[in-house]
């Protein structure tokens, strides 16, 4: 195995770069350990749904570059980052991710405002008189 296996991963504005290697299962994000960075909970679930697909909780070191975007986008983001760079390492886990629906990048994003509008699509109130 080469020393470390890279990904990106995309989601609303946020991007992350997800390095991965073989190790004791020590995930940091941005040089913080990933429950200091993402306090809640499910937020910390989102990083560890690759490993709960595959079984391979405890098993990778995980260093995680996340700019953009807030905590959620991020966190989603380094999910998608984190099942594509086991892919690269492990093609026989393609079918797991998958039908997990982890390597589904999310292409929502938020939609521009309009002229002559308050929002995307809200209107100023309407007066009579």
């Amino acid at each position: 195995m080469e020393k470390q296996k890279n990904a990106v991963g995309r989601r609303k504005e946020a991007v992350t770069r997800v390095f991965l290697s073989k190790g004791d299962g020590k995930i940091t994000v941005n040089d913080l350990d990933y429950k200091v960075y993402f306090p809640q909970v499910y937020l910390q679930n989102q990083l560890e749904l690759p490993f709960a697909a595959i079984d391979g909780n405890g098993k990778f070191d995980i260093q995680i570059n996340a700019a953009g975007g807030g905590k959620k986008g991020q966190a989603e983001a380094a999910k998608l980052g984190i099942a594509r760079a086991l892919i690269t390492l492990n093609a026989e886990w393609r079918p797991a991710l998958k039908a997990a629906g982890l390597l589904h990048r999310d292409s929502r994003v938020v939609e521009r405002k309009k002229f002559g509008k308050k929002k995307a699509r809200r209107s100023y109130q309407f007066s009579k008189r």
